[in-house]
């Protein structure tokens, strides 16, 4: 639990609204994180002694400043065991405000790296006119990070990904990929040499985007890819938001459903060995938690 009455906090929150919302949206944040990061394994428990160093990659979006802002405070507060560098990638984006992420993270005391590579020519150069830069972009993005990573020191490079990134992500997988599968909050690149944890896994992205206004953080808008029309994501955003305005709670509904898979009730059969089931089986073989089909 957090202590209410703990006034001092990390600079990352001065300034921060006195408002009873605030601080159940705060307090609702902060405990979601934990909970992923709990649930998930994200602190190694090392034999040697030795701290954690994590990558908090920062995008300057409002995703990035709330899950910077919530692992400082829970490191602020000893829950988090980690040491922790911020790291901003300029990707050489035309008018992209360069000087607002080092000043802000000097500001705040916050310990960081901003690292300069020009991404943005090779992704115009090698992506056809008309098609989405996203995919190459976060190619490259990703490479750097993990080189910079393996540079510092860390075992680790953490993302702002949120519940609805998540959900998008699994329903575009879904639509266009013909397969079940979303980001998860903790794996290992393909190396095996470094975690990729998100935090965030259990928070709304309303709830970000209501924390970094309240905040007042300088937020920087990604204009190479939010400029472009009819991506995919955006089409899977319209929809979820369409079903969760004809029935509120529908995105939490559906996002519990990805932490409550049941192999058996599926159609992989790498997943569940169909062809060795047997009746009298008594776990897998129960219909009780099939939905009717109602013709």
């Amino acid at each position: 639990m957090l202590d209410d009455d703990l006034d001092e906090i990390h600079p990352l929150f001065t300034g921060a609204p006195s408002t009873t919302g605030f601080k159940k949206l705060r307090k609702r944040i902060v405990r979601y994180a934990r909970e992923a990061i709990e649930q998930y394994g994200m602190v190694e428990r090392r034999e040697d002694g030795t701290t954690p160093k994590w990558l908090v990659c920062l995008s300057g979006g409002k995703d990035s400043y709330t899950l910077l802002a919530v692992l400082h405070e829970l490191k602020w507060r000893g829950l988090l065991p980690v040491e922790l560098l911020a790291c901003n990638l300029d990707q050489g984006q035309p008018g992209f405000p360069a000087t607002v992420l080092p000043e802000f993270l000097e500001k705040m005391g916050v310990p960081h790296r901003i690292e300069y590579q020009d991404t943005y020519s090779i992704v115009m150069d090698k992506v056809p006119q008309g098609r989405t830069y996203c995919a190459l972009c976060s190619r490259l993005r990703r490479g750097n990070l993990y080189r910079i990573a393996r540079e510092e020191g860390c075992s680790a490079v953490v993302l702002g990904h949120h519940r609805d990134d998540i959900l998008e992500t699994f329903f575009m997988n879904l639509f266009h990929g013909g397969r079940l599968a979303t980001m998860p909050p903790k794996l290992v690149n393909e190396e095996g040499d470094l975690f990729v944890f998100r935090p965030l896994a259990h928070v709304a992205e309303e709830d970000c985007e209501k924390f970094a206004k309240a905040m007042n953080y300088p937020i920087i808008p990604c204009d190479l890819c939010g400029s472009q029309d009819g991506l995919q994501r955006q089409q899977v955003k319209q929809i979820l938001d369409q079903w969760e305005k004809n029935s509120p709670g529908r995105r939490q509904i559906m996002f519990r459903a990805l932490m409550n898979a049941r192999p058996s009730h599926l159609l992989d059969p790498k997943l569940f060995d169909f062809a060795g089931l047997e009746r009298n089986s008594p776990a897998e073989s129960a219909e009780s938690s099939e939905i009717p089909l109602l013709r």
